[in-house]
């Protein structure tokens, strides 16, 4: 197995594909603040994903729909004053993209000079090439995002695994072509069959990092409060869970209830 070698101080779009050609995988998580931004980051991180996830992960909304271009631009302002390495990249929220390139073009311009974000992400294939052209046009770097693309749930009615039948196989390897040949750096392949996702990422030459997309591609991302326990409904197959923060923080906050209750903090040590 390759390890990374090479003490990159900052990552960029050209580092990915170093990485990718030198068959060293890629590691890349979400972050919407500050705080655990910095910590990712201190922790080497190669990605931080601003998810437009931030609409379930940090507002409660059920879809990723609601989340406005505003409130995007907060996050993802709040975690670029965080990092020193990673390269941050942000979602463009429904709405912004889909059907209008001109309106894409704004709206990516406006996150990258609003939040001193790298590059922007969108999902879709062929339905979006010309906004994802016409951004990529202004020299803004652009991640596609194939599979299942949330934005889009209400078209799929569901969030099961994408693209197992020929047809739709066939039309994600089209789109994922259609991509690179654009100008996109990157791909993320979420929900999908590990075969299909190892075919996509051995045709193309650009990164291409899964969720839910089995090993054989260049990378994996997840949303950070999954892989951190820091929740108990969200249970799919891919995710694993690295730390079980929900218990903790709330043994941790059940034991200062005590604590203020009985009188016991502050204590003497802990005052002025």
């Amino acid at each position: 197995m390759m390890v990374n070698n090479k003490n990159y101080k900052k990552i960029t779009t050209n580092s990915l594909l170093e990485l990718k050609n030198k068959g060293v995988k890629i590691s890349m998580l979400t972050a919407y603040d500050f705080t655990l931004a910095k910590i990712i980051d201190n922790a080497g991180i190669d990605i931080i994903l601003v998810g437009d996830s931030a609409s379930n992960v940090m507002a409660g909304y059920e879809t990723t729909l609601p989340i406005t271009l505003d409130e995007m631009i907060y996050h993802a302002s709040s975690v670029v004053r965080a990092v020193d390495r990673a390269l941050v990249v942000v979602d463009m929220p429904f709405g912004t993209y889909q059907g209008n390139s001109k309106k894409a073009l704004d709206s990516a311009i406006r996150i990258m000079k609003e939040t001193g974000g790298h590059t922007v992400k969108l999902e879709g294939g062929s339905e979006i090439i010309d906004s994802v052209k016409r951004i990529l046009s202004a020299g803004i770097p652009v991640m596609g995002h194939l599979g299942l693309t949330p934005q889009s749930i209400y078209k799929f009615g569901t969030y099961t695994v994408r693209a197992k039948e020929e047809e739709e196989a066939i039309k994600l390897i089209e789109d994922a072509k259609l991509l690179e040949e654009a100008g996109c750096y990157a791909i993320v392949l979420e929900k999908i069959p590990s075969k299909l996702a190892k075919k996509v990422a051995e045709t193309l030459n650009i990164p291409v990092i899964g969720i839910g997309a089995g090993a054989n591609v260049d990378g994996q991302v997840l949303v950070l409060h999954d892989m951190l326990g820091m929740n108990h409904e969200f249970n799919p197959r891919f995710l694993r869970r690295y730390l079980n923060l929900y218990d903790e923080i709330t043994k941790g906050v059940k034991q200062y209830i005590s604590d203020v209750k009985k009188v016991d903090f502050p204590n003497k040590d802990e005052q002025y």
